[in-house]
């Protein structure tokens, strides 16, 4: 009995030593920033000359901005050909520091380019459907500092079927010829929208934080180049990696603006490396899109789909934290008696059976009028959040909910 005792007593003190070791945890790669893939839509397209009658950026470049969450001292790019009409071939790719660090701009610092490779080869070829992952890179970056990526296709990609991510809020850049080295872009072409490239991961011991979203977590409304959305403001905020994986006018249940949540769980969120938490604020597209008399039955419906992305989260131990509908009263398509009952009934739910709820509805709505959004948050429409209203969002979070263990 006394050594089964001093064994136990042992093992607790063992146990207590290491836990308050003070030892970091260990590193693992982790997304830092990602853009939700999308089928590109003819408006969305690269401009002329950059499609042409079968393919799109023939013997061009397309450089890109991307603002990192948390830091490291290495990352590595994922390039997306989901909706890809054809093989998506990437001749060269480079990652380098922008000129004063700023968002959406075409010069990189002299000196800063580092190629990527791809199993040790300065090329690759992404397959219809899939999507590539780069070798590590000897390339740290600094939470929330913007990198660049510049991507040339020598012969283009033989589709009009193309992936990106049009709501891009930050601009990118083409130009004919390969341009993965130069520090400057003069006479490019700007385009608010990103190509092919779907994340960057960093080597880090932090966990992430994966945004579930419409347009409301996209951005629309928010400063273009000013990453002010509200997971901007959240990633400031804790010290976890904040994936943005929303899409402007994306739906849950049926297919809008990029493939439905249902559809899309388990490349958004299941295989996003290193994610721990889940913020699902998506639902109003689902019901402003319904008939008014079809407005209960859909919100039965988004009651089921979102019990299947709490079960089928948990199975990867990933804690969802839902979001309330915010309100649209006074928008031109979405605003009805019921929709607005079937948002309610929506929200009553969300207030009672997710992991924590985000009451973003209570945050942003006009106390005289419930059923609209707080004039001083509404960007016009009755509908979309200005930045003020977005930084509301991101300040009600509460920072605890995103600690480890």
């Amino acid at each position: 009995m006394k050594r089964t005792l001093a064994v136990f007593c042992l093992a607790v003190l063992t146990a207590l030593f290491v836990g308050a070791s003070g030892r970091p945890p260990a590193s693992h790669w982790v997304a830092t920033w990602t853009s939700m893939p999308q089928l590109t839509e003819p408006a969305n397209m690269p401009p002329a000359p950059f499609t042409g009658t079968d393919r799109v950026l023939d013997n061009a470049s397309v450089r890109q901005t991307a603002h990192v969450s948390v830091g490291g001292p290495r990352i590595r790019l994922r390039f997306s050909n989901a909706f890809g009409g054809s093989a998506l071939p990437l001749t060269a790719v480079s990652v380098a520091r922008p000129v004063s660090g700023a968002a959406g701009v075409s010069a990189v610092v002299p000196g800063s380019v580092v190629p990527v490779t791809f199993h040790g080869k300065p090329s690759t070829t992404v397959p219809v459907g899939a999507q590539v992952v780069s070798d590590p890179l000897p390339f740290p970056v600094r939470p929330f500092e913007n990198i660049t990526v510049t991507t040339y296709l020598a012969h283009g990609q033989a589709s009009l079927s193309i992936t990106s991510h049009p709501g891009s809020r930050t601009t990118s850049y083409l130009m004919a010829g390969d341009q993965v080295a130069a520090p400057e872009l003069p006479g490019a072409t700007p385009v608010d929208h990103w190509y092919f490239l779907s994340g960057v991961e960093v080597l880090s011991p932090a966990s992430a934080v994966a945004v579930i979203g419409d347009s409301l977590s996209d951005g629309r409304g928010s400063t273009t180049n000013g990453n002010d959305r509200w997971p901007d403001v959240l990633a400031s905020r804790i010290p976890a990696a904040v994936v943005n994986q929303a899409a402007g006018g994306n739906r849950v249940l049926q297919d809008g603006l990029g493939p439905n949540v249902l559809a899309r769980l388990d490349r958004d969120l299941l295989a996003t490396s290193g994610v721990s938490w889940a913020i699902v604020f998506e639902g109003v597209n689902d019901i402003g899109t319904a008939a008014p008399d079809a407005a209960a039955a859909t919100a039965s419906d988004l009651i089921d789909a979102y019990d299947q992305i709490l079960t089928r989260a948990h199975a990867a131990d990933i804690r969802v934290y839902g979001a309330t509908l915010t309100p649209f009263g006074g928008n031109t398509g979405y605003d009805s008696p019921e929709r607005e009952a079937a948002r309610t009934s929506v929200n009553a739910w969300i207030r009672g059976h997710f992991d924590a709820v985000l009451d973003f509805d209570r945050v942003v709505r006009d106390p005289a009028a419930p059923a609209r959004l707080l004039p001083a948050y509404d960007v016009g429409d009755h509908l979309h959040l200005n930045p003020a209203g977005y930084r509301a969002l991101g300040a009600s979070i509460p920072p605890g909910l995103f600690r480890a263990g």
